[in-house]
């Protein structure tokens, strides 16, 4: 792969575009993200702790600004290595820090409400309609099942920046195929991924899930095919090695939720002080700062940012150490896991899966929201079936069905088949906000 096609600037579905003089098309891109309702959104979707009522609990607003903030540093650091190895062009460290700041500003756009709980909420919703094969879930396709069963966010957030939002149906946000390419961690269909051979998905980190819905498939091999990216085509299907810079969005990702998760759990109770300081002192090298005077929440905020800048550094040594690999689609790993901290996330991963995503309140919470989405789901579920029942004409859509998508402004363009009309239904569940969720899930129980 090179960099004067990975950087492509060219918009997806907007060839003739031709970018302004004093502001990059890069920036635009952050900009038509952060000024979108799908990312407002995140302001009340769940990162940890679902409906926490503390203000300075995370949300994955708040952690999307913050990973991106995080990936800009990477990629300054790494720009900087690649212009003095004559990789890249003097002042390109730049363009790299804008492609990775959009990316990670889009990492989560596409998750529903309640974090991954949510996801697997609406797979098993999916999953236990299809064993019945009534209705539109019958009528669906066997080979698309697995884009409902296997609910991917990140194929969401694709989707939502590729079709729905802005230009509809005509490339969505437009962006540029260098950002359209970072953000993609895993590229390829859930029906290609199904069929590979098991030792090809293990094999390969951007196999570990599907990143792209079927419908849009032709929108990423158009940025993929831009990018440069390799193809690899079998009687599975076609599916692309991953773009140098998702290693670094992937990085900044992990770098934030893994740190500033403990944060979050000394901050709501769920950890003690002393638990939280021992392993964010373990990440930062164990800095010797006098810390005198400081109160317990200063403290941890202090080795949380020394934390951060020494796993940025560790990063970016990973990424020049495995430079070749990447460079040629054959490496396999995150960034975090290869470098000179792993251990310490290791520990912190163990730390949070025995401590943290098991503590009372958030399985509690975790439980009603899983309830929640079913709910909606079971309630909206008729509208598009009444719709399919009257040859996919929402004007002559009556009765209950018509009240519920009056009430709710469902969305029912270009809706036409059964694939169409499922599709809908999981954009309008998981663009929900936590709050709305649980509204729409009162209203239409009659709680």
């Amino acid at each position: 792969m090179q960099w004067t096609d990975l950087l492509c600037a060219e918009r997806l579905s907007d060839p003739s575009y031709v970018e302004g003089r004093n502001r990059s098309i890069f920036v635009q891109d952050h900009d038509r993200i952060v000024f979108s309702a799908p990312f407002r959104r995140l302001a009340n979707k769940t990162q940890v702790h679902p409906l926490y009522e503390n203000d300075h609990i995370h949300h994955r607003l708040i952690h999307s600004v913050e990973v991106g903030s995080v990936g800009r540093s990477l990629a300054m650091h790494i720009g900087h290595w690649l212009i003095e190895q004559g990789e890249i062009d003097p002042h390109e460290d730049h363009s790299l820090a804008n492609v990775v700041q959009a990316a990670c500003a889009a990492h989560d756009i596409g998750n529903p409400p309640f974090g991954h709980s949510g996801e697997e909420s609406i797979g098993s919703w999916f999953a236990e309609r299809f064993d019945t094969e009534r209705g539109l879930c019958g009528a669906l396709d066997p080979a698309l099942r697995a884009e409902f069963t296997a609910f991917e966010g990140n194929a969401q957030g694709f989707r939502i920046v590729s079709r729905l939002e802005m230009y509809r149906n005509a490339g969505g946000m437009r962006l540029s195929k260098a950002v359209l390419g970072a953000f993609m961690k895993y590229p390829a269909t859930a029906a290609t991924r199904s069929r590979l051979p098991v030792d090809v998905r293990k094999g390969y980190v951007g196999l570990k899930k599907f990143g792209v819905f079927s419908g849009e498939e032709a929108l990423f091999a158009e940025v993929a095919q831009g990018c440069g990216l390799p193809m690899e085509q079998s009687a599975s299907g076609r599916w692309w090695r991953r773009h140098p810079l998702v290693f670094v969005v992937e990085a900044a990702d992990d770098i934030c939720y893994n740190i500033v998760d403990l944060e979050d759990a000394f901050t709501s109770g769920d950890l003690p002080f002393d638990v939280v300081r021992e392993a964010l002192n373990e990440l930062a090298g164990r800095p010797n700062r006098d810390t005198t005077g400081y109160t317990r929440t200063e403290e941890i905020a202090l080795l949380r940012s020394l934390a951060i800048g020494r796993a940025i550094e560790a990063c970016v040594a990973a990424f020049r150490e495995n430079y070749a690999a990447i460079m040629d689609g054959s490496f396999s790993a995150a960034l975090v896991d290869v470098s000179a901290c792993a251990g310490s996330f290791a520990q912190i991963g163990t730390l949070a899966q025995e401590r943290i995503f098991t503590a009372r309140r958030k399985t509690e919470l975790e439980i009603s929201g899983r309830q929640v989405i079913r709910n909606v789901l079971d309630g909206v579920l008729p509208v598009f079936e009444a719709l399919s029942a009257v040859g996919w004409d929402d004007a002559a859509l009556r009765g209950h069905p018509a009240q519920i998508a009056r009430a709710l402004s469902l969305d029912l363009r270009d809706i036409d088949r059964p694939d169409a009309a499922l599709h809908a239904l999981a954009d309008f569940v998981s663009g929900m906000t936590d709050r709305y969720a649980l509204s729409v899930s009162r209203m239409l129980s009659g709680t």
